[in-house]
């Protein structure tokens, strides 16, 4: 014998119990999917939101002079900062236009080389 046999017989009720059977609740079938939206938002959702944050007050804490890298690797010092995009001076005579989100790290502000006598 199979157990596909006996699944007709353990499905049916005693016979003193003769009741509808109960399908299970809509809100129990949601339950599942709730609780994967709610672990999904805060390991993915909530810390990108917290590194978006933190980008954009660097960005805006620009001024000319800050050194910087680029998201793509560029070395180079900020020679001026305008709404949406930052010219950088990457060489002696070679400046560039990038976007503010295109800023990867502040260094630290060029500075001036004291003379010791």
């Amino acid at each position: 014998m199979t157990f596909n046999a006996f699944l007709p017989l353990a499905s049916q009720a005693a016979p003193g119990a003769a009741g509808p059977v109960q399908q299970p609740n809509f809100l129990t079938a949601l339950v599942p999917f709730a609780l994967v939206f709610v672990i999904f938002y805060l390991l993915i959702i909530m810390p990108q939101r917290k590194k978006q944050k933190k980008h954009v007050q660097m960005v805006d804490s620009l001024k000319p002079g800050s050194r910087i890298i680029t998201t793509g690797g560029i070395y180079g010092t900020i020679m001026g900062v305008q709404k949406d995009k930052v010219e950088l001076k990457i060489s002696a005579n070679v400046k560039i236009d990038i976007t503010k989100s295109a800023i990867g790290v502040i260094l630290a502000a060029e500075s001036t080389p004291e003379k010791t006598e």
